[in-house]
């Protein structure tokens, strides 16, 4: 069954797929304009921006001749200050119905993006996957330093007057393929707590959600899809945490799985599993 409260934010018009890179390159802006409309009319909540290491001025107009071709809002993505503020200063607003845009994204070590609140309100997503130390920045291994972080950044919003359900944290997903070192245990753990903490109830969750299955095959053994599965496995389990945006693709059908489904028992068990032997679990599920 679809998963229901779930918001897409359409991933396609990023530098960082090389199909959307070889569009940018050459400067095939009906292209990525065509990416936009198609993200749109097959549901996305949401268009991602995202131009990679170009100007501001060029994020400017993306984010414009996106907005021309679709009602949704933008999610304007880019950990650099000065092009953020170019892209939120070309957003409107009345073109999108009034809706916010999105702000992707702030860490604890960009917290002066909240300044970027006085060109236009936004939504911003917040990176709780690190913290700051003395001023250096130290990735969070646990998921009480994911929670700890969180409650920080969203604290942070507030002083600038974002409310906790104006704010979105993304607690970082990672390849399930290659998880040795206990990421899942921690990002569902995050999850949990962000959802129990009393003092963010209402705050919304995302992920980049095709972080989980990348670098995997295509198909199992015998035939079957696996990244759409495996994705839809963890949303089976995240949704009911609230996590209600991911950052994705609309060309994969994100479902609520059975309990039997062989992509949910591998989920699962990986999540009984510590270090190799979670590697093994997903290998076994893709010759299976």
């Amino acid at each position: 069954m679809p998963i229901p409260n779930l918001t897409i934010i359409g991933e396609s018009i990023n530098d960082s797929v090389p199909s959307t890179n070889k569009l940018f390159e050459a400067n095939d802006i009906a292209g990525l304009k065509d990416l936009a409309i198609l993200q749109d009319t097959r549901g996305a909540g949401y268009i991602d921006v995202n131009v990679g290491p170009r100007s501001g001025d060029f994020l400017a107009e993306m984010v414009k001749q996106t907005q021309s071709v679709t009602s949704k809002p933008i999610s304007i993505d880019t950990p650099d200050p000065v092009m953020a503020e170019a892209g939120l200063k070309a957003y409107d607003p009345e073109l999108a119905g009034g809706a916010l845009p999105i702000l992707n994204s702030i860490s604890p070590a960009r917290t002066e993006m909240f300044d970027l609140i006085k060109i236009t309100p936004f939504m911003p997503i917040l990176l709780a996957s690190e913290r700051l130390e003395n001023g250096v920045g130290q990735a969070n291994d646990t998921a009480a330093e994911v929670h700890a972080t969180a409650r920080e950044l969203v604290f942070e919003a507030g002083k600038h007057g974002i409310s906790v359900d104006q704010c979105i944290i993304d607690p970082a997903i990672s390849p399930i393929g290659a998880d040795s070192d206990g990421r899942l245990h921690c990002l569902m753990g995050a999850i949990q707590l962000i959802h129990d903490d009393p003092d963010l109830q209402g705050v919304h969750m995302s992920v980049g959600l095709s972080n989980f299955s990348v670098m995997l095959p295509s198909k199992r053994a015998d035939g079957s899809p696996t990244k759409g599965p495996l994705e839809s496995a963890f949303l089976t389990l995240a949704v009911p945490l609230g996590m209600d945006h991911v950052i994705g693709s609309v060309k994969r059908k994100y479902e609520v799985l059975p309990p039997e489904h062989p992509a949910m028992k591998c989920v699962n068990d990986c999540l009984t599993l510590e270090g190799f032997d979670v590697i093994m679990r997903v290998q076994k599920y893709y010759a299976d």
